[in-house]
């Protein structure tokens, strides 16, 4: 099962972080940041950006599922 977002394509990143100790950065291993992704039924009264999912249930990233929440 994906971990991707359905309207936006918002996936897992692999990244690093960067740890400073005494003027050098010391070698770090690799973390992947996966995003929130819910499962969510879309309303049937969205906004037209949104009409191919109306009604449907899919995957979504919570920045998605504000901005199709919200009434405008």
């Amino acid at each position: 099962m994906a971990r991707r977002c359905d309207i936006c394509g918002k996936e897992t990143v692999v990244s690093s972080q960067r740890i400073k100790l005494m003027s050098r950065y010391n070698p770090t291993p690799k973390k992947k940041k996966y995003p929130n992704i819910q499962s969510v039924l879309v309303p049937n009264e969205v906004p037209k950006n949104f009409k191919e999912f109306a009604g449907k249930r899919i995957k979504a990233c919570t920045k998605c599922i504000k901005s199709f929440s919200k009434e405008r």
